[in-house]
């Protein structure tokens, strides 16, 4: 089965006409994520039981659209019986006892579990190289990252793994690599999604969303895994519309922001060419588009990692050797437990990250430094809050670079940290956002990101299958595939 070729409609028509079985199609999957790990290393557990799921499914007939249809999982989303690490040593003989939400929503839809993909540690970095299971990699160029945190979900869909994989989104790890991948990837509003069952980094921040090749498949798996949920108070009982059913790909009168900050001084030109013609496209299309200004963004990436950092030290302190994950041996007493288990089972990024967020919340810098943050946050809801009412869209890079070289920029934090500068502020503001393939740049894929107002994922979806029917970017083979069937 290649899924480059494939999407979700396709392949439940192909279901539902008995042209295949479930069965067959989820063994055709785990062998081609078998054959394809050397390259990409964008798994870390592959789901032993998918065939037993399947043989389930076939009994009980094809029903819904993602019935019988095999998903992959990002490792930092809780599976009932299946290994769910985060991509850390602390949690490398993890096996959880229920699943996330996300995941029971997507069973109870017949979707396949295919498996758990690769991510930075604790979805903690910008490119999978912090993960205890080795660096994922790039489909257009092996010797490149990915992106991150949700390199793994990225490189699966990219190469034609699966069809689609669910990512989360702190501060762009969903959106990043898709743009780096080539692929279509949505971070939808803060709440939309319940996080029951995701391992936390930062709680205010973090959201489950979807990665795909074609808009259409997130539209049906964002419809399928949206919604309240009695387990997550941040929830929101807004009812959910059909994404897939409602996509229109008619721009006339829909109005775009473009913030003048986007175009980073950083960013690399042949990238903004690609933007630029992505945004003359929509112009074509009947869309109008105007220059705004966001002047907090200079403040992003500070706020972003003084938030994210606080909360990610008091969600960590969980890990303590004791009630689960890894325990340090030959310890002489509790304290030692706690040092030597968190010693050895965190990775250096997280580490990182727990001491910055510890100090930013200690009684002599909390005025100075996360309430600060805090203050800085809101400017940011107000500023997007106050285009977002004059417009439908803003739209800009998804990234100041394409992929960078594995090794390039992993012993400097500062460098990775500014990866984020343009897709932070959705987070810290709770939009939805995505990254849609623009065209590329010195061979490598350009993503344009859309921001809309809150709970309006339909209009991102719109417009972003708007550009794809016009660019038709899907039909583009990732360079390291070139060749093959």
């Amino acid at each position: 089965m290649n899924y480059l070729n494939e999407t979700i409609d396709s392949l439940h028509e192909k279901l539902a006409n008995k042209e295949i079985t479930s069965k067959d199609l989820t063994q055709d999957t785990l062998k081609t994520i078998n054959d394809s790990e050397d390259t990409y290393n964008a798994f870390v557990t592959v789901n032993k039981d998918a065939v037993k799921d399947a043989e389930k499914v076939d009994a009980d007939g094809i029903k819904g659209s993602l019935s019988g249809i095999p998903i992959a999982i990002k490792d930092n989303i809780l599976t009932d019986g299946l290994l769910t690490t985060a991509s850390s040593k602390i949690l490398s003989n993890f096996m959880p006892v229920y699943s996330a939400t996300v995941v029971e929503k997507l069973k109870a839809a017949g979707a396949i579990n295919a498996g758990k993909t690769n991510l930075d540690e604790f979805a903690m970095g910008s490119s999978t190289e912090t993960s205890y299971y080795g660096t994922s990699h790039n489909a257009w160029d092996t010797t490149k990252v990915p992106g991150g945190s949700s390199g793994g979900s990225a490189a699966a869909v990219a190469n034609g793994d699966v069809v689609a994989a669910l990512g989360t989104d702190t501060g762009g790890s969903i959106r990043q690599p898709s743009a780096f991948n080539g692929i279509f990837g949505i971070k939808p509003t803060y709440g939309r999604v319940s996080r029951w069952g995701v391992i936390a980094f930062a709680s205010s921040l973090d959201q489950v969303g979807v990665m795909s090749k074609r808009v259409e498949d997130s539209a049906t798996v964002l419809s399928t895994i949206a919604g309240h949920d009695d387990h997550d108070s941040t929830s929101s009982n807004k009812e959910v519309p059909d994404y897939r059913a409602n996509l229109n790909k008619d721009m006339t009168g829909i109005k775009i922001a473009v913030p003048k900050e986007f175009w980073h001084e950083g960013t690399n030109p042949e990238l903004l060419k690609q933007i630029d013609a992505t945004i003359e496209t929509y112009k074509k299309l009947g869309a109008t588009v105007e220059e705004v200004s966001l002047p907090t963004l200079k403040h992003a990436v500070e706020v972003y990692y003084v938030i994210a950092s606080s909360e990610a030290s008091s969600n960590l302190q969980r890990y303590d050797g004791v009630r689960y994950g890894f325990r340090a041996k030959d310890v002489k007493n509790i304290k030692e437990l706690f040092v030597n288990s968190r010693s050895e089972g965190f990775g250096d990024e997280v580490k990182r990250r727990i001491m910055l967020g510890t100090f930013a919340l200690s009684a002599g810098a909390y005025d100075a430094y996360f309430k600060k943050a805090a203050e800085v946050r809101t400017l940011f809801i107000n500023e997007m809050s106050a285009v977002l009412d004059k417009y439908d869209l803003i739209a800009g890079p998804s990234t100041t670079t394409t992929a960078f070289g594995i090794g390039d920029k992993i012993d400097d934090p500062l460098a990775m940290y500014m990866n984020d500068i343009l897709t932070i502020p959705a987070n810290l503001a709770g939009l939805p956002a995505a990254s849609v393939p623009a065209g590329l740049a010195d061979g490598m894929p350009v993503g344009l990101q859309l921001i809309a107002k809150p709970f309006d994922e339909q209009t991102i979806f719109n417009a972003a299958y708007a550009l794809q029917e016009e660019n038709k970017f899907y039909e583009k083979i990732p360079t390291s595939l070139k060749g093959e069937d």
